[in-house]
């Protein structure tokens, strides 16, 4: 349940974020978005001073935040990783975020609507850690030898920022605009050649195609720029850990009532779908 400071209006934790901008309230004010299912201003607008270091120090403690109330840590996201998801949002760079426990479901799941403010549906291969990475010079080589398995996976990315308004520094605040991740069947990553996969993905009437190589040229390069990312603020990757590289073709938005579905070679498929509450 929500506390009395994250129940403020918005007004007042923007207040209350305005001399520094204090990183904490910055934190709040996206946390109470999500709450409310009430999205805010771009971040990047309000405070044209933010960096994409301040940024990752508002998601650093809306992590805090959220595992002071008993989320556990599952593992890592990164996105903007293909040239169709830096198009479409208008952004040059990847971002990288978190996933807890919570956001991830098995394939076939109908999640609540209601959870989400403006959901879309990205296709991405996921991974499997069987021993830890970190440190600023890691490979696609290191991650390869570090990875387990392959999924077929489907992330409802969503955003927390007006009308997906965002700049780099809004969607990494933002916990690099995460939702849920629904994983299908691992597969051994030593049988795979993850840059090959191709991948379609439906949602309604609508389809696009991607592969594996649109991920910064093969999906491991993504989690490798994340383990670098992450040396950065001092995290490292641990085994067991699911990270999630980024879409192979552009996200499709989805609404209640809709399914999605996708078909990967080699790794099989996934479905997700939203319901009304």
């Amino acid at each position: 349940m929500a506390t009395q400071t994250e129940r403020r209006p918005h007004a007042a934790l923007l207040e209350a974020a305005a001399l520094t901008p204090h990183h904490e309230a910055l934190a709040r004010l996206l946390w109470h978005a999500e709450l409310r299912g009430e999205p805010v201003e771009p971040l990047s607008a309000t405070f044209p001073e933010l960096d994409v270091a301040d940024a990752y120090r508002v998601q650093a403690i809306g992590r805090r935040l959220r595992t002071a109330g008993g989320e556990e840590l599952r593992g890592w996201k990164v996105g903007l990783t293909s040239r169709a998801m830096q198009e479409m949002m208008g952004v040059e760079e990847p971002d990288g975020g978190y996933l807890f426990e919570s956001m991830v479901v098995q394939s076939g799941a109908s999640i609540r609507a209601s959870r989400f403010i403006q959901p879309r549906v990205e296709a991405e291969i996921a991974f499997l850690l069987k021993s830890g990475l970190e440190g600023p010079c890691t490979t696609r080589e290191d991650v390869l030898d570090a990875t387990l398995a392959f999924a077929p996976a489907l992330e409802l990315i969503d955003s927390r920022i007006c009308g997906w308004r965002i700049g780099i520094v809004d969607t990494v605040a933002d916990n690099a605009s995460s939702g849920m991740a629904a994983i299908g069947e691992w597969h051994d990553a030593e049988r795979l050649r993850a840059e090959r996969i191709e991948v379609d993905l439906t949602v309604g009437g609508e389809q696009v195609r991607g592969r594996g190589d649109a991920v910064l040229g093969h999906p491991a390069e993504a989690v490798a720029w994340l383990v670098r990312t992450l040396a950065d603020q001092g995290e490292r990757l641990e085994p067991g850990d699911i990270v999630l590289p980024g879409s192979v073709a552009r996200a499709l938005p989805i609404a209640a009532g809709q399914r999605a579905h996708a078909r990967f070679d080699g790794l099989g498929e996934v479905r997700v779908g939203l319901v009304h509450d």
